[in-house]
């Protein structure tokens, strides 16, 4: 009402060069806290004249720029989510079965997956970078600078992650599962499937840890994902954006919203851990 229209603020804008050097365009999206007053003549008035009171009510606090930060949550989650989840999916049977099983080359794959455990978000995100980029052998795919491809190199990097702490986990439970299901007769499948009731717990634990590794990465998107504005920027890439401008409070503010996501997101969990183990 008091805007007298469209409350919301559009303008296209410039972002990153695309594969062939043209520059994406991108539909910025704010809300309004100026009129379209115009003079007699036809010309806008000054930024002052136009500015409402709601309108300096938005700016001081940036509220402005809610449906920016709408945007980044949700890319963040989108990110997140799908990617501990598949890494999860990849991870729980990897995990147990190297946990369980006795094999030639086992301790071979143990250490090469604690390597894989400690690799540099960055290194991950250089290769998949030259796999992915103009020259790369997957150019085609046209993965790079989207959200697809973030997901990829998260499950990249917290995979080995939910293998290793399952497979320390069922290293010690093993044994007495293992004998239980020898006294009861119990086929290989079915003492599998015994196992993996027996490491429940331990599976939602993997969940936070993939989880989180997730939400505060920021090495590997901001290299394959670019950071680019209502596209592929998420939570920790804003924060680096805003402190490298020297906005800090906003810096500050998305930090503690980060923080507040991933208590909330182990508070849902722990709850339904302490349910499952009654």
């Amino acid at each position: 009402i008091v805007m007298k229209g469209n409350p919301f603020f559009t303008q296209l804008r410039p972002g990153r060069k695309d594969k062939n050097g043209q520059e994406r365009i991108f539909r910025l999206i704010k809300f309004r806290t100026m009129t379209c007053e115009r003079d007699a003549d036809g010309n806008l008035l000054s930024d002052e004249q136009r500015l409402t009171k709601y309108g300096k009510i938005l700016r001081s606090t940036s509220l402005d720029e809610l449906p920016e930060l709408l945007n980044i949550l949700g890319v963040t989650a989108e990110m997140s989510i799908q990617s501990s989840v598949f890494a999860l999916l990849i991870g729980l049977p990897l995990g147990i079965w190297l946990g369980a099983c006795r094999f030639p080359g086992r301790n071979v794959l143990l250490v090469a997956n604690r390597t894989l455990m400690g690799m540099p978000p960055v290194v991950c995100g250089l290769l998949f970078y030259m796999l992915f980029s103009g020259v790369g052998p997957f150019r085609h795919l046209k993965l790079l600078f989207t959200v697809k491809i973030m997901i990829m190199a998260q499950i990249v990097l917290i995979t080995p992650i939910v293998v290793g702490t399952m497979e320390t986990y069922v290293s010690g439970v093993a044994p007495s599962v293992r004998e239980t299901a020898r006294g009861l007769g119990l086929s290989r499948w079915r003492t599998f499937g015994l196992l993996g009731n027996e490491c429940v717990y331990s599976m939602f634990s993997s969940y936070l840890l993939a989880f989180s590794r997730a939400i505060a990465e920021v090495g590997a998107v901001s290299m394959v994902g670019g950071a680019i504005a209502w596209k592929t920027n998420v939570m920790t890439t804003a924060i680096m954006q805003y402190t490298n401008q020297g906005d800090f409070s906003k810096g500050i503010a998305l930090g503690i919203i980060l923080i507040s996501i991933a208590f909330l997101v182990n508070v849902i969990v722990t709850l339904l851990q302490g349910r499952l183990s009654r």
